[in-house]
Order: structure tokens, then sequence, then C-alpha cells
């Protein structure tokens, strides 16, 4: 992505702070404290994920769509593969 060196730090970090979130959610259902305040913040985790998976996908269409990975050759994935792909993140 442009203006990111690594863009799987970026994916780390968001997952590492939905991570968060989510301790702080049970956290919060261990204390029994209100519903609106939990659905609130599990909303923020979900949130926090959704992004995390979109910067995958957007960091990775590349490779996907190429086949070409730093791990090696990979057949590339049709459009119908690609659409799933993302439609699995709505």
């Amino acid at each position: 992505m442009t203006g990111e060196k690594d863009p799987a730090s970026a994916v780390l970090n968001r997952l590492r702070r939905a991570q968060g979130q989510l301790a702080g959610v049970i956290t919060m259902i261990e204390q029994g404290r209100d519903c609106k305040d939990v659905v609130t913040q599990l909303a923020a985790v979900s949130k926090a994920l959704d992004k995390a998976g979109f910067k995958i996908v957007a960091t990775g269409l590349r490779e996907c769509a190429t086949g070409t990975t730093a791990r090696g050759d990979h057949p590339p994935m049709t459009e119908a593969e690609l659409e799933k792909l993302f439609l699995s993140l709505s």
C-alpha cells in the first residue's frame, strides 16, 4: 500500500488492538456491565477485525490475482474466487 513500508505490521497492529478490545469485552461481561456498553465495545471489536481483513485483502490482492507470493507461486485466483474472498468480509 502507498505510504506503508510493511503492510503486515499494520495488520498485526490492528489485530493486536482488536485482541485488547476483545479482552475488555470479556472483562465487561464477567463484571456484569450494562448490555449497551458491552454491545458498543463488541461493535468496536468487530469493526477493528473488519478493517484488518480489508487491509489483508487490499495488500494481498495482487498476490491473489497473479498467484505470485513471497513463499512461491500458486495458481492465480479466478474472478469468482476473488469476489467470494471479498464477500466473506461482509
